[in-house]
């Protein structure tokens, strides 16, 4: 018995890897978006979204794996910017996940600070928005390295 591979039935159409590729994008769009919703990010983005993006100097203050939290624990760890400047608290997302999270300026005026524990973790939980009310957890070292605890950034 001699075994031979035909073509025919069994051959994938060649629509199959670009159909794969443009399912593949809408489900990353998809999950940033629902991701941005259930956050928070998007209702923050009708008030205080940002085209320009912050002037001030970028600083590195944490290593690059910090914790951020949005509304319902949504983790924003790794992929956020946060750069605190005398007028305003800028936020930013990286480009990979930027569908549904245009960037974000918060005036000072419209956030307020609170400490919090979760298990061993201490927070400190920016309340962004007087409308909105969306909570954003960071740790506290983080929250110190960006002058945010003093009162003013530094």
């Amino acid at each position: 018995m001699r075994c031979t591979l035909q073509s025919g039935s069994d051959d994938l159409p060649l629509y199959t890897l670009p159909l794969c590729i443009v399912l593949l994008v809408g489900l990353w769009c998809s999950v940033s978006i629902l991701i941005a919703i259930v956050g928070g990010w998007q209702e923050l983005s009708k008030r205080f979204s940002s085209t320009s993006g912050s002037n001030a100097e970028i600083e590195v203050t944490e290593p690059f794996f910090y914790s951020v939290y949005m509304r319902f624990w949504g983790l924003y760890s790794s992929v956020i910017r946060i750069t605190p400047t005398k007028n305003a608290l800028y936020l930013s997302v990286f480009s990979l996940f930027r569908i549904g999270h245009p960037p974000l300026c918060i005036p000072w005026r419209e956030v307020k600070l609170d400490k919090t524990s979760f298990l061993w973790q201490r927070y400190v939980v920016l309340t962004l928005g007087q409308q909105e009310h969306i909570p954003m957890r960071i740790s506290e070292r983080l929250a110190r390295n960006l002058g945010i605890l003093d009162g003013l950034p530094r």
